[in-house]
């Protein structure tokens, strides 16, 4: 985690130079414990962004086509990093996030599964609400606000925790996974309403 927090250090002063940075919310950020990161995406930079900016070191998924390139495979696999298979149901890489949180550490997800420009939460892909019951973690939704142009705003929103609690345990059905992932998804949006920037 060395790497981790040294790379974090560097990147957050360079932020905070090349942006306005305002991050709402953080004492909704459990100090402990497993819990998954879930935020929306529009840019390559949100993943550097929301790891650059949270307390806590994030471990991503991140579509494999990145782990491809030899350097960049080293770099990212350093932070945490661990490939997923976008165009199938990867159950290597929901096993990897479950053995993530039972170490009782952070996974970051974007519900969405790759980028998204129009806000529409039918793209929540059902594998999020696998995952969080399936591991028994709380979810922290997170909303990016940013296009990202040298000295603009950039927000982060933090939300309250969600918990799936009544369904652990329980089996359910790939369109009941997906309705809760859609769940997901309308709780980070919220976001949007939910504090003055």
């Amino acid at each position: 985690m060395v790497f981790y927090r040294c790379t974090q250090f560097i990147g957050n002063i360079l932020v905070r130079i090349l942006f306005r940075v305002k991050v709402i919310g953080k004492d909704n950020i459990p100090k402990n414990g497993r819990i998954i990161v879930c935020a929306n995406h529009e840019s390559l930079l949100d993943p550097v962004i929301i790891g650059i900016l949270f307390p806590r070191p994030i471990h991503f998924m991140a579509k494999k086509e990145l782990f491809k390139n030899k350097f960049l495979n080293i770099i990212i696999t350093a932070l945490g990093a661990f490939p997923v298979n976008r165009k199938s149901a990867d159950l290597s890489a929901i096993r990897t996030s479950i053995d993530i949180l039972r170490k009782e550490k952070v996974l970051g997800i974007f519900p969405e599964g790759k980028r998204i420009i129009e806000e529409n939460i039918e793209n929540a892909k059902p594998g999020i609400a696998l995952i969080t019951i399936k591991a028994k973690s709380p979810i922290v939704p997170v909303l990016i606000q940013s296009k990202y142009k040298i000295f603009s705003k950039l927000t982060i929103k933090i939300g309250s925790p969600i918990y799936f609690n009544e369904y652990y345990g329980k089996k359910l059905s790939t369109d009941e996974y997906r309705v809760l992932s859609k769940e997901v998804m309308k709780n980070i949006y919220s976001l949007k309403n939910n504090w003055e920037e």
